[in-house]
């Protein structure tokens, strides 16, 4: 019968896309990558998503966010994001976690509940807790490496953690990796060397923090990253093929 999702059918088939309806994927991470990871894993037909993110969006994320708009401003991410699933496929599962992993809430999910998990988080202690976990249940993750500073979107790869080169983030993940006994990780890399940000006090975010209240503010971080519409939202796009091409074979 003809759906939404027929024209995904011609290439995977009436099995691959029974297998897409019926996988549950958990993304950790709803910005500029995770968001369009979840965009592209809804329109191709998954049955149930998680999304996990204590932050709510701000007017700079109008630059490269799918689900930051004006009218969303102020909205917890994971809220504006369930509102958009749900108006591409009323049929999909939701489950919205406003929370911020780390380690320490890292017994809050259970990974052997997932079929795939996205890692779209920019901390180290948190990715590595993603991967641990994901090891210790048999889940298959991948992980995106730096995606701020990059103007590049040809220049991003798939490969396992210990295959990267150039990317700062990915030189750290592998060395901690290696301590924890992470036997393989696949990433999302980029071979572009990444761009110092300009430093601009007329659009600072440590000078004019916008940052909607109760949200964990960018000003925290040691580097605020420059970002483009067009880099996170090509990394976010080749996770989710990769998520269904492993799901749909």
């Amino acid at each position: 019968m003809l759906n939404q999702f027929s024209r995904t059918q011609l290439l995977f088939g009436e099995q691959g896309m029974a297998r897409l309806r019926q996988s549950r994927v958990a993304v950790f991470g709803i910005g500029g990558v995770g968001g369009y990871a979840v965009e592209a894993l809804v329109r191709s037909g998954i049955g149930a998503l998680d999304l996990i993110d204590d932050d709510r969006i701000c007017l700079t994320n109008l630059n490269r966010q799918l689900h930051a708009v004006r009218e969303t401003v102020g909205q917890f991410k994971v809220d504006a994001a369930e509102k958009r699933i749900h108006a591409i496929n009323p049929d999909c599962t939701v489950y919205t976690h406003k929370c911020f992993f780390m380690p320490e809430n890292r017994e809050q999910f259970d990974f052997s509940e997932y079929d795939y998990v996205i890692d779209a988080i920019d901390t180290v202690t948190g990715k590595l807790a993603l991967a641990e976990a994901a090891q210790t249940s048999g889940t298959p993750i991948i992980s995106s490496m730096g995606a701020g500073n990059k103007t590049d979107p040809t220049a991003f790869r798939v490969a396992d953690i210990y295959k990267t080169s150039v990317c700062p983030l990915a030189r750290v993940m592998r060395s901690e990796c290696r301590k924890r006994g992470i036997q393989q990780l696949k990433v999302v890399f980029s071979t572009e060397p990444p761009i110092r940000p300009l430093e601009d006090p007329a659009i600072s975010c440590r000078s004019h923090c916008i940052c909607p209240p109760g949200t964990r503010k960018c000003t925290v971080r040691r580097d605020i990253p420059g970002s483009t519409a067009f880099v996170p939202s090509v990394v976010g796009l080749i996770i989710a093929s990769e998520v269904v091409k492993d799901l749909t074979q």
